[in-house]
Parts: structure tokens; C-alpha cells; sequence
């Protein structure tokens, strides 16, 4: 079989990829492709804000991943979504812009990941952004690819909800990525003039006529071709074949916390003995890969409006719906500007340790469940998760050898601490949804209802109904412990030549914080790196 040849070949075309492939083909001279398992983002469901609610659990867009049974949440298996198109989860997530606090960031460095310091990564943030709202120098950039914007048009009880949050204790803060996070505020979000602005969107978009890049969509790696230490390319299936790919400089594998220690694993790269159990041959033995799995585990307030200002669905509110698309098409304001949590913000339970451990994420509409989607009626909710979990769990590959799935096991509530901090922050939800600011439209506390009180009743709620925020990370960690895969100032796989991992699984600890915005920047750092090197006349 003939390989394609390349310089460099990206794999995963979602929020660290594409600012990978855009700076590497930056050099004219240099062969870069860019391949993705999903398809097309060029959609309105996908373009659109309000189209969110059609892409979760849309196998179209959605890799629809499920995790294991979870023994401390009744048994439940969690979905997990995961973006499956260009722009990869940026295409289908709720454009949060979030970068975490800035000992997050040093905690990193103190673990052994030198260069990755909040002092480290500041400027990082700075180059890849063009915030048209927040732009203090000392932590924004204005000269980026990345549009960040405020909603375009929030709803009025988004507004609401910061003002009670005053009257709970928990102050006004206008930028969750300046100075601190505590407090309530209107989110950043990854949009241009009411449009998601998706890592494609910024930074592949704009290149897509360089004829030295090369973008391969619909393109499923099977696995690595490691020869004599070395990854020299990539089997991969594209167009309903089997074809090579291959690399004289490197692949970085982009692909995400769960599908970047697939590859490595399908490819014999992980715990040996694992490995063999299943089937397959170990090429070497990387004991961390797919382990140190971290996740945001989130339990949700949902309460019924008496106001028809919310974003409901009701015979009350067809004008409005009605009038939605031309509002949008013509102005770019409306209902369908919205990404359904434009405020949000930090708070600190009794048991924090100086930083916020808890996060909110507000939404103007009623759900009566956990699924994606806005329901008849008017209501609004708030979304409490753990910031910095203490419990850890792994991803898996199946004994089928056709299919090689990945086996999810969050390992949720494992350490009783997130327990513990999740029953305070729906205690600290509930504080800031009897303030008087919600007297006029507040109805009736549908979940967990307001016979649910003690914590041991508000633990069982949790139990049955706790899901996840979709922030898995942590699964290819940088470090320089023995459970490490990558080595933080290169990025690159340990034992393996050719080969590095620039993505949330790199992360050692989980930010706290939505991921998408560090994502980017890890992309940024490894294309920094690989440039460094070729200068250097390195490879």
C-alpha cells in the first residue's frame, strides 16, 4: 500500500488541532494534513448558538460516547459527549470562554511541568484572542484569530440572576479571566457578532487555500505505524478504504481525552499488561496512558417560571418564537443568539481551600430532566458542578478486536469529598434562587423539589441525577512521575520518537474551569515547541 507523504500530520481537527495545523503550515515549504473522524460544521445547527440543542446526542456531530455503569451514582451509565466534526467539540459546546484560575496553572508547574506556570501561559492566552469586550492588555489580546464576545443579546433573567447572586454573598465580576473568578457575571463567549466561532472557524477557515495543507474530514485513524522507536505514520480509514499516511517529521495527536489514548492504545502505546489482556501486542509500556481520567460531575435546580420571558415554548411566547429568525438573519439578536448559559460564575463551599470550588452555569429555561433539551413551559435552572474532583477514573479498550471500542469509567463520587462539595453547592444554588430578584417570576422548585432538604436526601438526588459537564481531561497527563506520558517541555510520547500529544489529556490536573480556551492554548504551546525545534534543527 502506497502512503500518502507529509511532513507533519495533525490528528483531530477540534480545539488544540487547528491552531496546531494553522501555525505548522504557516511555513510554505513545510507538508501539513489535518485529519478528522467527523465531518462538515458547515451547518446552521452548528453555526447557529441556539442550534446546540440538535447536536448533543446528533451521531452526525456527537462522537454519542457512553461511560460505564457508575457504581456510586445508582448504577447509571453517563453520557458522554464528544465533538465529531471540524472544530471538534468547539463546534458543538456551549462557547463558555473560561481559562481557569491562575494557581491551576501553577499547581501544574508544581507537579513537575516546568513552562506551564500561569506566567507561562498568560501570553499564550493573549496571542490566540481577540476579546472585543474585555480588554485589560494585562490579560487580553485584541490582535488574535479567536473572536470572544458577550451574548449578543441575553435574556433578561440571565441579568436576574447576577443580581441575586449580590444579594447572596457572592459579588458582581465582569471578567471570570482577569484578576479572579469569585462571583456571578455574564460569560465570554467564542462567538463573532452572535455566530459560534469555532477553532475551525478561527483558525482553519481562514488558511484552507494554503497549498501546502492538506484537510482530510471523515478520516478515522486505526492506528500508528511505529517503526524502530519511531512513529512514522498512520493507518487510517477515508472514503470507505484502508490507507497510509505518512510522516518524515511528526504527528501530534490532537484528537482529545478520550480518543488521543485510544490511538496510543490500539497502537500497543499503554499499560503492557492491559494491553495483552485484550489482544494486543505492546509496543511499549506507558502504564499512565488512558489512567488519571478527571471530569466535572454537575447536578442541576430547575424551577417554573410565572414570567414568559424565559426561553420557553408555550402558546404564550409563539410571537416571539415566530419572530426569532428574522431577528436573527437580519440583526444577529434574538432568542437565537443565545448559548443557553450566558451567566454563570465561581463560588467557594465551607470546604475550599483559598479557590472557588464550585461553578454555576445558569440557564433561562425549563428542564424537567438532564437531557439537552428546552421543554414545553417556562422555568429556569442552574447547574452547580465540582470543580477540582478529587476522584479519578480511566479509559479502556474493548476485547472486540473489530471494533476496539473505549470503555469510559469516570469513577464519579469515588472520593467523597466531590460528594460532600456538589451537596453544599445545591445548597449554594438554592441561596441565590430565593433572592428577592426572582419574586416575580419564581414557581415552583421542580428538581430536586422542595421536599429534598437534608443532605443525606439531597446526596440521594445526586445519586440518581448527576451527570457530567463534558470536560474529560487528564488522560495522556505531562509529567515527570512514572504515570506521566508526556514530557512537558516537548509534549512528546516518552520512549516514542515522532510522536506528541497537544490536548486536554495532557492536562495533570483538571482546570477549574470550562476546557475549551486551554485546549487552544495547549495548541499553541506545542506548535511554539515544534517550531522552536525545527530552528533549532531539531525534528
Amino acid at each position: 500500500m502506497k502512503a500518502e507523504r507529509y511532513d507533519h500530520i495533525v490528528v483531530g481537527a477540534g480545539s488544540a488541532g487547528c491552531v496546531v495545523a494553522n501555525r505548522l503550515s504557516a511555513d510554505p515549504s513545510v507538508r501539513v494534513c489535518l485529519i478528522e473522524a467527523g465531518g462538515s460544521d458547515n451547518s446552521l445547527r452548528v453555526s447557529v448558538p441556539a442550534g446546540i440543542l440538535s447536536l448533543y446526542g446528533n451521531p452526525n456531530y456527537d462522537y454519542c460516547f457512553v461511560g460505564l455503569p457508575q457504581p456510586h451514582l445508582n448504577n447509571r451509565s453517563i453520557p458522554v459527549n464528544r465533538g465529531k466534526a471540524l472544530g471538534g467539540s468547539s463546534s458543538i459546546n456551549s462557547m463558555v470562554y473560561i481559562r481557569g484560575a491562575a494557581q491551576d496553572y501553577d499547581e501544574w508547574a508544581g507537579l513537575g511541568c516546568a513552562g506551564w506556570a500561569y506566567s507561562d501561559v498568560l501570553p499564550v492566552f493573549r496571542k490566540l484572542e481577540r476579546n472585543l469586550v474585555a480588554q485589560d492588555p494585562r490579560y487580553h489580546g485584541t490582535d488574535g484569530e479567536l473572536m470572544v464576545d458577550n451574548p449578543r443579546d441575553p435574556n433578561v433573567l440571565s441579568g436576574m440572576f447576577v443580581k441575586a447572586g449580590e444579594n447572596a454573598g457572592l459579588p458582581a465580576n465582569a471578567d471570570f479571566n482577569a484578576e479572579g473568578q469569585f462571583g456571578l457575571g455574564i460569560y465570554n463567549v467564542t462567538q463573532n457578532r452572535g455566530q459560534r466561532f469555532s477553532s475551525f472557524t478561527a483558525f482553519m477557515r481562514p488558511v484552507l487555500n494554503r497549498k501546502n495543507l492538506t484537510l482530510l474530514s471523515a478520516c478515522e485513524v486505526i492506528d500508528l505505524v511505529i517503526a524502530e522507536g519511531r512513529a512514522t505514520g498512520l493507518r487510517v480509514r477515508h472514503d470507505g478504504q484502508e490507507k497510509m499516511l505518512s510522516a518524515s517529521h511528526e504527528i501530534v495527536l490532537c484528537a482529545g481525552a478520550i480518543n488521543s489514548p485510544k490511538i496510543l492504545m490500539a497502537s500497543g502505546i499503554g499499560p503492557a499488561d492491559e494491553l495483552r489482556r485484550i489482544g494486543i501486542t505492546p509496543v511499549l509500556d506507558l502504564p499512565g496512558v488512558g489512567k488519571n481520567l478527571q471530569d466535572h460531575i454537575d447536578g442541576m435546580i430547575t424551577v417554573r417560571s410565572r414570567s414568559t420571558r424565559t426561553l420557553g415554548l408555550s402558546l404564550a411566547n409563539l410571537p416571539r418564537i415566530a419572530a426569532a429568525p428574522f431577528q436573527y438573519f437580519a440583526r444577529r439578536k434574538g432568542m437565537l443568539t443565545t448559548n443557553y448559559v450566558e451567566a454563570g460564575g465561581f463560588a467557594k463551599t465551607r470546604h475550599a481551600n483559598g479557590l472557588p470550588d464550585i461553578q454555576f452555569h445558569f440557564v433561562p429555561g425549563y428542564r424537567s430532566h438532564r437531557g439537552r433539551l428546552i421543554e414545553y413551559g417556562h422555568g429556569y435552572a442552574i447547574h452547580t458542578c465540582v470543580l477540582r474532583p478529587k476522584s479519578v477514573g480511566e479509559i479502556r479498550l474493548s476485547r472486540d478486536s473489530s471494533r476496539r471500542d473505549v470503555l469510559i469509567d469516570h469513577r464519579f463520587f469515588t472520593h467523597e469529598d466531590d460528594a460532600t462539595v456538589l451537596v453544599e453547592g445545591i445548597k449554594i444554588a438554592r441561596k441565590i434562587l430565593a433572592a428577592s430578584e426572582f419574586d416575580p417570576v419564581r414557581g415552583k422548585e421542580m428538581l430536586p423539589g422542595k421536599d429534598v432538604r437534608s443532605d443525606d436526601e439531597i446526596l440521594a438526588y445526586l445519586r440518581a441525577e448527576a451527570l457530567t459537564v463534558y470536560h474529560p481531561v487528564g488522560t495522556c497527563k505531562m509529567g515527570t512521575d512514572a504515570m506521566a506520558v508526556v514530557d512537558p517541555a516537548t509534549l512528546k510520547v516518552r520512549g516514542v520518537d515522532g510522536l506528541r500529544v497537544a490536548d486536554a489529556s495532557v492536562m495533570p490536573k483538571l482546570i477549574g474551569g470550562n476546557t475549551n480556551a486551554p485546549s487552544m492554548m495547549i495548541g499553541q504551546k506545542v506548535s511554539e515547541m515544534i517550531l522552536g525545534s525545527a530552528h533549532r534543527g531539531g525534528k
